[in-house]
């Protein structure tokens, strides 16, 4: 008897092979059978006869993990047929910190990950998995954050992480993947994270390397002062040239100056793999991203932390000087900002940051800090897409063009805070899926799969999952290959993706029939 036959249904079995008509049966958490059963019995039979079966979704890159906590249902990823999401990402998480610098990062954070529940224990890596294992509808894997690193043995500041320290922060990293962390992240532009320099991250990684886990890089943006090459991707490569890690570049793709130019982009990654250096990237198909306006602020405004910060917002003087920095040196033009999160001022989520400046009669940058001394620092943005439709659908084209390299993989990077969420909140895997799968014809179905599933899970070492095999834990996504597409959009977000009627995490039904079930089936992995 099993728990659960998927019948009738093609199975592509995340390998990339070609794909064979089966049922699929089900004992408890785990695949058991693959093939015909027309003649089993069962508790449950999902009729697939028309649709696809694959495993579960793979997300590579999320921020998750404030939400989850709050709202563990978590149907935007869900529904997507996300049914793991690594966390962790960018350098910034909540774990491992002392009660004290958790309350102080969740604050700094809160623009991103949002008001998760205080007074948690995140001491460890270990205690962090624990708030999540059978609590929430997906599988989490995580990532020991560098600024979560550095935050808790150097405190909120602009300081070296050498001697004592340092080895303090390689028994860290070492203790955190023996606890079932799959690696190590930095990110672009978030503090305490991006204080540090190329060395720095060079010792670090040859603790990731020495444990067994990948190092997650988002090219550096800010301090690039301090990075090997002055460049984030060439400060990543070296890092991993140095330190013999395992490195992934965070959602890399072509945007508006690079649109069409994929051979270009890929040169340096190309160079480093032909040198031995064992490299993949993950990306979304979207032309822009989102981020906190927190992170944009100088460097040296940033020194102390949250309460500091806010009392520079205040001061007269301070303040000038960090609006006349924001309106020169911000990473995008202050002009595409959309605001996705304020929780005081939510009627002006949607707008930009011009129309909100304009509405006030004040500049973008003194907009800007009035916004942060108000929300105290809690303003989620995104960037607007670009106004030729043109440029969009080339980007969207070179985007399908990465995927189809077989060092690539899926991800979302869903933040998911505010009523004007990003659309990748929502929908990045079925757009993936279906709209541009069917658009450009790139990747076949069998090829699209694989890069959603089996290929993160070999790269981030999460046993047992990825694929559909015998023993292999029942993670699927039964989905209509010739309907599914995302309906979320720039303008409307919050919609659903419609052609992905059933989502199975550890062998339970947690979408069926295109609605959540309630069930909270998702385990702390590998």
């Amino acid at each position: 008897m099993f728990d659960v036959i998927i019948r009738g249904g093609t199975v592509y079995d995340g390998t990339g092979c070609p794909a064979i008509r089966a049922d699929v049966g089900i004992v408890g958490e785990k695949i058991d059978a693959i093939g015909d059963l027309s003649n089993a019995e069962a508790r449950r039979f999902i009729e697939a006869d028309g649709l696809a079966v694959s495993p579960g979704f793979i997300d590579t890159h999320t921020h998750s993990e404030g939400d989850l906590l709050v709202n563990p249902q978590h149907a935007n990823g869900l529904r997507q047929g996300i049914t793991t999401e690594i966390m962790g990402l960018d350098g910034m998480s909540f774990a491992p910190l002392s009660a004290q610098n958790y309350s102080l990062y969740r604050r700094y954070l809160g623009g991103i990950l949002g008001d998760s529940v205080e007074g948690l224990d995140m001491s460890s890596i270990a205690a962090f998995r624990e708030n999540y294992h059978r609590k929430v509808a997906i599988n989490t894997a995580y990532l020991i954050p560098h600024g979560a690193i550095r935050l808790e043995i150097l405190g909120f500041h602009d300081l070296p992480l050498e001697g004592q320290d340092l080895e303090q922060a390689r028994r860290m990293i070492r203790e955190g993947i023996e606890q079932g962390a799959v690696g190590f992240s930095t990110g672009a532009s978030y503090y305490p994270s991006i204080w540090a320099d190329t060395k720095e991250l060079i010792e670090l990684c040859r603790s990731v390397h020495e444990a067994g886990g990948v190092y997650v890089d988002e090219p550096r943006l800010a301090n690039r002062d301090r990075a090997f090459g002055g460049d984030g991707v060439t400060e990543g490569l070296e890092i991993a040239r140095q330190s013999g890690v395992r490195v992934h570049f965070a959602h890399y793709r072509t945007g508006a100056e690079t649109a069409g130019q994929v051979a270009t982009l890929m040169e340096p990654f190309d160079q480093a793999k032909a040198e031995g250096v064992d490299c993949t990237m993950d990306i979304y198909p979207y032309p822009t991203g989102s981020s906190i306006c927190v992170a944009s602020l100088p460097s040296d405004a940033q020194e102390g932390g949250p309460e500091l910060i806010l009392q520079r917002l205040r001061d007269g003087r301070e303040r000038k000087r960090i609006s006349d920095y924001l309106e020169e040196e911000h990473f995008s033009p202050l002009d595409e900002i959309v605001f996705s999160s304020l929780p005081k001022n939510k009627h002006l989520e949607g707008m930009s940051l011009p129309d909100v400046a304009r509405q006030r009669g004040a500049s973008l940058g003194e907009t800007l800090c009035d916004l942060l001394l108000d929300e105290e620092l809690k303003v989620g943005y995104l960037n607007r897409p670009p106004l030729s439709t043109a440029l969009w659908r080339q980007v969207s084209r070179d985007s399908l063009e990465l995927l189809a390299r077989p060092d690539y993989m899926v991800c979302s990077d869903i933040t998911p805070l505010g009523s004007m969420p990003h659309p990748r909140c929502y929908g990045a895997f079925p757009r993936f899926l279906g709209r541009l799968r069917r658009q450009f014809g790139i990747l076949s179905l069998e090829q699209m799969v694989q890069r959603m599933t089996d290929n993160p899970a070999r790269r981030f070492g999460i046993t047992g999952r990825g694929r559909i095999e015998k023993g292999y834990f029942a993670d699927m996504v039964v989905f209509d290959p010739e309907r599914v597409i995302d309906t979320a959009t720039y303008d409307d977000p919050r919609q659903f993706p419609i052609g992905i009627p059933f989502v199975l995490v550890n062998g339970q039904v947690a979408v069926d029939s295109e609605k959540c079930s309630g069930i909270l089936a998702g385990q702390a992995v590998p």
